[in-house]
């Protein structure tokens, strides 16, 4: 299925340290608030297929993290995305919220709600995999998907955003879009992402707001097995989904059904 964007969106760019981040607005103002935030190498427009359905009820922001989409080069770290929200959240006059993250983005979700737990209404992982313990073997394969990067980026930028596509997307409608926003991401890019695995650390944490943890059937059989473990390791105190006919970005495969299973959600049906 292929959404056409029919909601308002206001492009706003707010300066943090010296970076100018754009971040886009839609939605209904008096409704709770919904963040969303990107993969790796993509941008703000992998949540088209959601903007629609959920501002009918609620306030949507979208970020384009630095180093990603329009925000580009900024000489900041993604390790900042939690403040550059919480400063979103004052310029925007919100106070709690929805947050929602794929892939790199659910790690940046999680730090966000260690750092300001008390703006935090839920959290939703998609593709993800919890920082609050030491992930040796999901290290270990990152590292050996790196050296492909670095492989594909050193001779050619453009089959890096390929493949990146590629194994993000099954959809080829959706594979294109996330080609589309991976022009964003240059080789200077990179020095954005340096420092994540500092996000991850053995800690106990205590948490008062309800945990989504989902993932795509057609994601690699590590990550699928890594999502089935974390809720296993949550002890009934989280919700987990595996959503059919949907590869890492299920929310851009089979926008559907991830757009139902997360407003039964944050709406407190599940």
């Amino acid at each position: 299925m292929n959404f056409q964007i029919e909601s308002d969106i206001e492009h706003k760019i707010i300066e943090c340290n010296g970076n100018k981040l754009h971040f886009f607005v839609s939605g209904n103002e008096s409704g709770e608030t919904i963040v969303f935030l990107h993969p790796a190498f993509g941008d703000h427009k992998c949540f088209d297929n959601q903007i629609d359905y959920f501002s009918q009820n609620y306030r949507v922001i979208t970020i384009d993290m630095i180093g990603h989409g329009l925000t580009g080069n900024s000489k900041g770290k993604l390790t900042s995305t939690a403040e550059h929200i919480a400063e979103i959240l004052i310029k925007e006059k919100r106070d709690k919220i929805h947050i929602i993250g794929v892939s790199v983005g659910a790690l940046l979700a999680q730090d966000f709600a260690l750092k300001y737990p008390e703006k935090v209404l839920s959290l939703t992982s998609l593709g993800g995999y919890n920082i609050n313990k030491k992930q040796k073997e999901i290290a270990k394969a990152q590292g050996k998907e790196m050296f492909k990067w670095i492989f594909k980026m050193i001779f050619s930028m453009d089959a890096f955003r390929r493949y990146v596509a590629s194994i993000s997307v099954i959809n080829e409608l959706e594979q294109a879009k996330y080609y589309e926003s991976a022009k964003h991401f240059t080789r200077k890019s990179f020095a954005a992402m340096s420092g994540l695995d500092k996000l991850i650390a053995n800690r106990s944490v205590q948490r008062n707001f309800p945990l989504l943890i989902l993932s795509g059937e057609k994601d690699n059989a590590s990550a699928v097995k890594n999502t089935i473990q974390w809720n296993e390791e949550e002890q009934e105190n989280s919700k987990m989904f595996i959503i059919e006919n949907a590869g890492h970005c299920a929310n851009m495969d089979n926008a559907e059904k991830f757009n139902k299973i997360l407003l039964d959600f944050i709406s407190m049906k599940l």
